[in-house]
C-alpha cells in the first residue's frame, strides 16, 4: 500500500466521528470490535509505511548534505588552486599559473553542480517532511482513537453486562412475587380462601337449620300450652 492511500486512510479514519457511528449501529458492541480491528490493522500498516517515509527522507538529507559538503570542499579547492596560480604567476610562472587556473576553474564547476544538485533536492526534502509530518500526526490520532474506543466498547460490554443482571434479577422476583396472580403462591392462596369460604358458608347454613328446629321446638310448646289452658277452661266449667 502507498504512503499516499495510507495518508488518506489515516486521516478518513483519525477525524471518524465514533459516537455518531455508535449511534447509528443496530449493534454498537460488534461495530466497536470492527472498528478497533480497522484502527489496529490501519496502525500497524500506517507505522511501516511512517517507517518507510521517514528512511526515504533520511536518505534525501544525506545526499543533499553530502552535495552540499562537497561543494564547500570544492570552494576550497578552487580557492586554493586560485592562489596557487597567483603565486605562480607572481613568480614569473604564467604557464604553471594558468594550469592552476584551470585547475581552479574546474572546481568551480564542481561546485556548482553540487550546488545544483543540493539545491534540487531541497524541494522533495521538504515535500517528504510535510508527509512524514502528517503522517505521525495521523498516526497519533489515530492511536488515541484506538485507546478511545477500547475504553468506549470496555464501557458498552460493562453497561450490557451489569443490564443483563439487573433483568435476571428483577425476572427471579417477578417470579416469586405473592401478589402476581399467575405465581403459585397466589394461585394456593386463593385456593386457601376459597375453601376458608366455603367452610363458612357451611356454617352460616348448619346454623340457620338450628334456628329452625328451635323455632319448631317453640312452636310444639306453644301448642302444648294452649291445649293446657284449653283443657282447664273446660275442668272448671264442669265444676261450675
Amino acid at each position: 500500500m502507498t504512503k499516499q492511500t495510507i495518508l488518506g486512510r489515516v486521516t478518513q479514519l483519525a477525524k471518524a466521528n465514533v459516537n455518531a457511528l455508535l449511534d447509528q449501529a443496530e449493534d454498537p458492541q460488534k461495530l466497536l470490535d470492527q472498528l478497533i480491528r480497522d484502527y489496529s490493522n490501519n496502525i500497524a500498516d500506517a507505522e511501516e509505511a511512517v517507517a518507510t517515509t521517514i528512511g526515504n527522507l533520511r536518505l534525501l538529507e544525506q545526499d543533499h548534505q553530502e552535495d552540499v559538503d562537497a561543494a564547500g570542499e570544492w570552494g576550497g579547492k578552487a580557492l586554493a588552486a586560485s592562489r596557487k596560480a597567483d603565486e605562480l604567476r607572481s613568480g614569473g610562472s604564467a604557464a604553471e599559473a594558468d594550469k592552476f587556473d584551470n585547475l581552479a576553474k574546474v572546481a568551480l564547476g564542481r561546485q556548482l553542480q553540487s550546488e545544483n544538485e543540493a539545491k534540487t533536492a531541497e524541494p522533495t526534502i521538504a515535500a517528504q517532511t510535510e508527509v512524514v509530518d502528517k503522517l505521525k500526526n495521523g498516526l497519533d490520532q489515530m492511536r488515541n482513537k484506538l485507546t478511545e474506543l477500547q475504553a468506549k466498547r470496555d464501557e458498552l460490554v460493562a453497561r450490557a453486562r451489569s443490564a443483563q443482571a439487573q433483568n435476571t434479577m428483577m425476572d427471579a422476583v417477578k417470579n416469586i412475587d405473592i401478589l402476581d396472580p399467575t405465581s403459585e403462591l397466589s394461585r394456593f392462596e386463593d385456593k386457601v380462601r376459597r375453601e376458608e369460604a366455603k367452610a363458612m358458608g357451611k356454617q352460616e347454613m348448619a346454623a340457620s337449620s338450628l334456628d329452625a328446629q328451635f323455632e319448631s321446638l317453640d312452636s310444639l310448646s306453644d301448642s302444648a300450652e294452649v291445649d293446657a289452658r284449653l283443657a282447664a277452661l273446660k275442668a272448671g266449667g264442669r265444676a261450675a
